[in-house]
C-alpha cells in the first residue's frame, strides 16, 4: 500500500494534547489537498482523531504549516480554534524552531556555515531558483547547516531554517553544490523510486501555546533500508 493510501495510525503520532497533534509524515504524503486527487494528511489525521474519540460530527483540524510531498517528518497541527490562531502567530514570529536532516553526496565545502539566497519560485513549474542578490518578485531566505556525520560516501547535514520558503532547503542547498540525494529536481542526478528525497523534519521546538511549557518534538528517521543508518548520528 502507498503512502498516499496508507491510513494514520497510533505509531505515526509523535505527540498529542488537548490543543496540538504531531504526526510523523511519510515521504509521499501531501499536507493539504492538490490536483492528483489523493487523500492528503489532514484529512487523514481528522480521520483517526474521529475514530479514537468517536467524534460523529466529525473532528476539528488546523493545519499551520506543510512539508513538501517528498520529505518526511515531525508536522504539527492545531485541534481547537485558539491552538489554530497562537500558532500560526508562533510561526509568523520566528517562535517554532525547526530542524531538518538532509543526506547529501558532496561534502560541504565548510563543514558548517549559514546560507542566504533571494528565492522566486515559478508555481507553474513548482520550481525555486535562488539568486545572490534580491531581485523582482524574490524573497530572502536564511538557514544555517553544520555537518554532523558520513556514513559511506553520503553526509548527513543538519539545516535549520530561519526563514520558511517553498523549497528553500533543496534549493538552497543545491546551491551550494550538495543536492539533497533523490532530489532530481534541484540538481541530484536521479529521482528514488519511492518518490521521496532524503530530507527530513527531525525536530520541532516552542512553547506550548496554551501550557507555556518547552515542547520537543522528535521524528524517527524512515525505516526504508537507507535513511535508519544514520539514526548513529541521532541526539
Amino acid at each position: 500500500m502507498s503512502s498516499a493510501s496508507r491510513p494514520i495510525t497510533d505509531k505515526e503520532v509523535l505527540y498529542e494534547d488537548n490543543h496540538l497533534i504531531a504526526i510523523n509524515k511519510r515521504a509521499g504524503d501531501i499536507v493539504q489537498v492538490d490536483d492528483t486527487g489523493d487523500e492528503p494528511l489532514d484529512e487523514k489525521v481528522k480521520q483517526y482523531l474521529t475514530k479514537k474519540y468517536n467524534k460523529p460530527n466529525g473532528a476539528f483540524l488546523g493545519v499551520v504549516h506543510r512539508l513538501d510531498r517528498p520529505v518526511s517528518g515531525v508536522i504539527l497541527f492545531a485541534k481547537t480554534s485558539k491552538a489554530l490562531d497562537r500558532i500560526n502567530r508562533m510561526f509568523k514570529s520566528r517562535d517554532m524552531h525547526k530542524t531538518y536532516w538532509a543526506v547529501v553526496r558532496n561534502r560541504p565545502a565548510q563543514p558548517e556555515g549559514t546560507l542566504v539566497h533571494w528565492l522566486v519560485k515559478n508555481s507553474g513549474k513548482n520550481v525555486t531558483k535562488a539568486f545572490d542578490h534580491e531581485v523582482k518578485g524574490s524573497l530572502r531566505a536564511e538557514l544555517s547547516y553544520k555537518l554532523i556525520g558520513e556514513l559511506n560516501g553520503y553526509y548527513l547535514v543538519e539545516v535549520n531554517p530561519v526563514t520558511g520558503r517553498p523549497h528553500q532547503i533543496r534549493v538552497q542547498l543545491s546551491t551550494l553544490g550538495c543536492p539533497i540525494v533523490g532530489d532530481n529536481k534541484y540538481g541530484y542526478p536521479r529521482g528514488s523510486l519511492k518518490k521521496s528525497i532524503c530530507l527530513h523534519a527531525r525536530k520541532l521546538a516552542f512553547e506550548h501555546p496554551v501550557k507555556k511549557e518547552l515542547v520537543n518534538i522528535f521524528a524517527r528517521l524512515p525505516q526504508d533500508g537507507f535513511w535508519e543508518r544514520f539514526e548513529v548520528f541521532g541526539d
